[in-house]
């Protein structure tokens, strides 16, 4: 995935959908090891609030108290040791459900990571499945690993290995498919009853890369007024924390939107026409880190004028390939490559 940084600027995710499936699990909240020792050392399996914020730090929030929250929703968020400018304090994976739970991007391919995951979904009776928001290394690289260990059916959009194929409103175990395009051409959210995981549609903190593609933003901002169509109570994002006011959330995302499109506009009418230009008056907040990806959103609001019929002639257009995103999907290594 891609996102900003916790200013109020424009990142993203990494690539494509498309994984296998994996199954498995044992209830380790029930007293049911998931390693063998010696009966001296048993050892109590942790509890989720330990999986959460075991030794950890850099929180947004106090992750304890967050936990407990979630917990009211059976809901618990893992985040993995993923931190930088794309993907700000780290990806999150989440699992839901019980008898089985279901695992909702797995995340990037990291040992303790994955052993969080695999300790969550065993202590809640078994993994039901996955489901891929986008595909995204660092919300997928784990799908392969994690299925090794714990097989179970994948669900994404597309993509070779997938068992499950998600398009609007089929479900999946808890989960019911919302499209929510333009940080990825295929990307999707999850409902459960009134909690919404929204992968990179929407973040706990920083704000939204869009890729640009024919109707990305305005695929966007309608996948955005769909979500605040929902009763909802919680949005669990691809990054950030929960966010507990989800229309205010969802509401102050498409403004922001709005916002950005509101400076371009100002921007281009005063003249300006090179890529340096617009987004030293659009996105003036952003670090200079950031840049790069704010330029790929600058094309995206770009091509949205063009689509309206509003951009003026003479605009300098970042680079972009969009190949990079027709008939992309995930694949599983061959196995000699993961386990040499």
């Amino acid at each position: 995935m891609r996102s900003s940084s916790p200013s109020d600027s424009d990142s993203g995710s990494d690539r494509n959908p498309d994984p296998d499936s994996d199954p498995d699990s044992s209830p380790a909240a029930t007293g049911g090891p998931a390693h063998g020792g010696d009966a001296a050392e048993a050892h109590t399996p942790p509890s989720e609030f330990e999986l959460v914020f075991g030794g950890d730090l850099g929180f947004a929030v106090d992750p304890l108290t967050e936990a407990r929250r979630l917990a009211g929703y059976d809901v618990l968020r893992i985040r993995a040791n993923n931190p930088g400018p794309l993907t700000l304090s780290g990806t999150n994976t989440w699992i839901v459900d019980r008898n089985p739970a279901y695992v909702i991007d797995p995340g990037p391919d990291l040992a303790d990571h994955l052993e969080a995951v695999v300790a969550a979904v065993d202590a809640r009776g078994g993994l039901g499945g996955i489901a891929l928001t986008h595909h995204h290394p660092d919300h997928t690289e784990a799908v392969a690993a994690l299925r090794e260990l714990r097989p179970a059916p994948l669900a994404a959009v597309r993509g070779k290995g997938v068992d499950v194929a998600l398009s609007e409103d089929v479900r999946f175990g808890p989960l019911r498919v919302v499209p929510t395009p333009g940080h990825t051409p295929e990307h999707i959210a999850f409902v459960a009853d009134r909690v919404c995981f929204t992968g990179d549609a929407v973040l706990g903190e920083g704000s939204v890369f869009i890729a640009p593609y024919v109707g990305a933003m305005n695929g966007y901002l309608n996948g955005l007024v769909r979500l605040c169509t929902l009763d909802l109570d919680v949005l669990c994002p691809g990054h950030g924390p929960a966010v507990w006011e989800p229309l205010a959330k969802l509401e102050d995302s498409v403004g922001h939107r709005y916002d950005r499109e509101h400076r371009l506009i100002m921007a281009l009418a005063e003249g300006r026409r090179t890529i340096e230009e617009l987004l030293d008056k659009a996105w003036s907040d952003v670090p200079p880190e950031l840049r790069p990806a704010a330029a790929i959103t600058l094309a995206a609001h770009l091509d949205k004028l063009d689509e309206e019929g509003t951009l003026p002639p003479g605009v300098e257009y970042p680079e972009w390939d969009p190949s990079m995103w027709e008939g992309a999907s995930w694949e599983e290594p061959p196995r000699e490559e993961r386990f040499p």
